[in-house]
């Protein structure tokens, strides 16, 4: 792979579009992408503590920000290196920066309510709705069932970002070829990640999960050929091998959900003071600066920042050491890991599963999360039903589904088939915050 093609600010099906000369395409996608509606329902979405009244804890917006903060200082850093090393010119520095800033920003635009347990819960649901032919759900060709079964807030995001946000069916928000292919973490499908087990198994990160939907698999296959990302196939399954600068998104976000994570548990009481204090000391390479007259939530905060500080560094000397794979699509692991504090961060992803993860009070919300999303998809499923029944036309709804319809604001403009039906219900749970979610769960239910 090369710079050259690597940094493609042609945007997606608007190959006619050029920069303005005083801002950046890169920093218009990200702009695009903080004032949409999607970016703005992260405020309101889990990041590790679900319907949290605590107004000091971490929601998927702030977390959004926060990862492209981390992911700029990291990018050009990177960047200047590249630049020293002549692997780009002086100034493509700053591109990298903002491409991975906006990819940061767009990283978890896709997830649903109630974080990764809203996965599971749309996926379990979806997959007793096909183990009992339910509707559309048994019409649905099964080669495309994992992609609802394990459903992946990855490949929504870039369902958003590429197909229904602005221009819609037609790019979506049109951003930089360059922004998707930092974006992508997984650039493969369901049906071909089910059939990578050996890529698995051997820990490739890009074959972890999937990523794009079989119906954006031609919008991302635009990207990947102008970007230059090669394109592999084992048998019937084909994928794209990772853009370089996915690894520096990654990182940004692995550096700040366990860092912040430990600083969460903190302030809600769910881990003491020497916990976390040893853990981010560790992390921080155990600096030699005094707290004399700090507070214990003060004295967390400092050692939260110096130890971005230190992880940046870190991911920072494996990328340079790394470089040639990265380069060559072939590295399989994170940057976070291959760095010198990786052990740091793999004592503290263990505390964090032990006593966080496990919290009752998380655990307790998390289950009733798993009911409140079944609720929704079972007061909506039948919409989509009687949808099928009438040939797609929704004006031959009855009465009280028309009434759903409206009250809910469901957006059937594409549904015409089970495929699209089912995204279209994916569309709409995932969509919601965690609030909205218990709302209209309880709606449904008549509660």
């Amino acid at each position: 792979m090369d710079w050259t093609s690597l940094l493609s600010n042609e945007r997606l099906r608007d190959r006619k579009y050029s920069e303005a000369r005083n801002r950046s395409i890169f920093t218009q996608d990200y702009d695009r992408i903080v004032f949409s509606e999607p970016f703005r329902r992260l405020a309101n979405k889990t990041q590790v503590q679900p319907l949290y009244e605590h107004d000091h804890v971490h929601h998927r917006l702030i977390h959004s920000i926060e990862v492209g903060s981390v992911g700029r200082s990291l990018a050009m850093s990177i960047g200047q290196w590249l630049v020293e090393e002549d692997e780009i010119a002086a100034g493509e520095e700053n591109a990298i920066a903002n491409i991975v800033q906006a990819a940061c920003a767009a990283h978890d635009i896709g997830n649903p309510p109630f974080g990764h347990s809203g996965e599971a819960s749309i996926g379990a649901w979806f997959a007793r709705a096909f183990d009992e032919a339910r509707g559309v759900c048994g019409d649905l060709d099964p080669e495309l069932h994992p992609q609802f079964c394990h459903f992946e807030g990855n490949a929504q995001g870039f369902r958003i970002i590429a197909r229904k946000e602005m221009y819609r069916n037609d790019g979506g928000m049109r951003l930089s070829k360059a922004v998707l292919g930092a974006f992508m973490k997984y650039p493969l499908s369901a049906a071909t990640h089910a059939g990578l087990s050996d890529y698995r198994s051997a820990g490739y990160f890009g074959a972890k999960k999937f990523g794009i939907f079989n119906s954006d698999l031609g919008l991302f296959a635009e990207a990947a050929s102008s970007l230059g990302l090669p394109q592999i196939a084992v048998g019937p399954y084909q994928w794209w091998r990772r853009h370089p600068l996915v690894y520096v998104v990654e990182a940004a976000d692995d550096i700040c959900y366990n860092i912040v994570d430990l600083e969460d548990a903190f302030t809600t009481g769910e881990l003491p003071f020497d916990v976390v204090r040893e853990a981010l000391f560790n992390l921080a390479e155990k600096p030699n600066r005094g707290a004399q007259g700090m507070t214990q939530a003060e004295e967390i905060a400092l050692l939260r920042a110096l130890s971005i500080g230190r992880a940046i560094d870190s991911c920072l000397e494996a990328f340079k050491q790394n470089y040639g794979e990265i380069m060559g699509g072939t590295f399989g692991q994170g940057l976070v890991e291959a760095g010198r504090l990786g052990a740091q961060f793999a004592a503290i992803r263990a505390l964090a599963k032990a006593r966080i993860f496990t919290a009752p009070r998380k655990t307790e919300l998390e289950v009733s999360g798993y009911r409140i999303i079944g609720n929704v998809l079972d007061g909506i499923a039948p919409i989509y039903d009687r949808l099928g029944a009438k040939g797609w036309d929704a004006a031959a709804l009855d009465a009280h589904s028309a009434q759903v319809v409206r009250v809910l604001g469901l957006d059937l403009r594409d549904v015409r088939s089970p495929e699209t039906a089912l995204h279209a219900m994916g569309d709409f749970v995932s969509g919601m915050t965690d609030r909205y979610a218990l709302r209209i769960s309880r709606m449904l239910s008549g509660i």
